[in-house]
């Protein structure tokens, strides 16, 4: 998949959908802590004064030079759990995350799956 050495430079870039359309721009990377693997991105959406960053998986994603596609639909992307631009993801919140796009969760309680690079 991606290199852990590359996910700094991905802030910034778009992140388009499956099909192509834009969703919005990628603002942080979170990884597996089990693995130390990129898993999920935030991507900044909403309009300027109502911005939120909503969480997307990366199975399954590519990573091009201006942007990184995933693959999901941009519905399903907007409906997903989000956090303020300034939020930070509760450990307590992860499964819901997971359970958003039907994947599976495993921590201990009070354990953290992901963390943000």
């Amino acid at each position: 998949m991606c290199e852990i050495e590359d996910i700094r430079q991905w802030r910034g870039r778009d992140v388009v959908d499956e099909s192509g359309s834009k969703i919005g721009q990628l603002e942080a990377v979170y990884v597996d802590t089990g693995t130390d693997r990129p898993s999920f991105v935030t991507v900044r959406m909403g309009l300027l004064t109502r911005q939120r960053l909503v969480f997307v998986p990366l199975g399954g994603a590519r990573v091009g030079p201006e942007h990184v596609r995933v693959a999901y639909g941009k519905k399903q992307i907007k409906s997903s759990p989000s956090i303020g631009t300034d939020g930070e993801l509760l450990a307590g919140d992860e499964q819901a995350v997971f359970d958003h796009y039907k994947l599976p969760y495993q921590a201990a309680p009070d354990e953290r799956r992901l963390a943000r690079r």
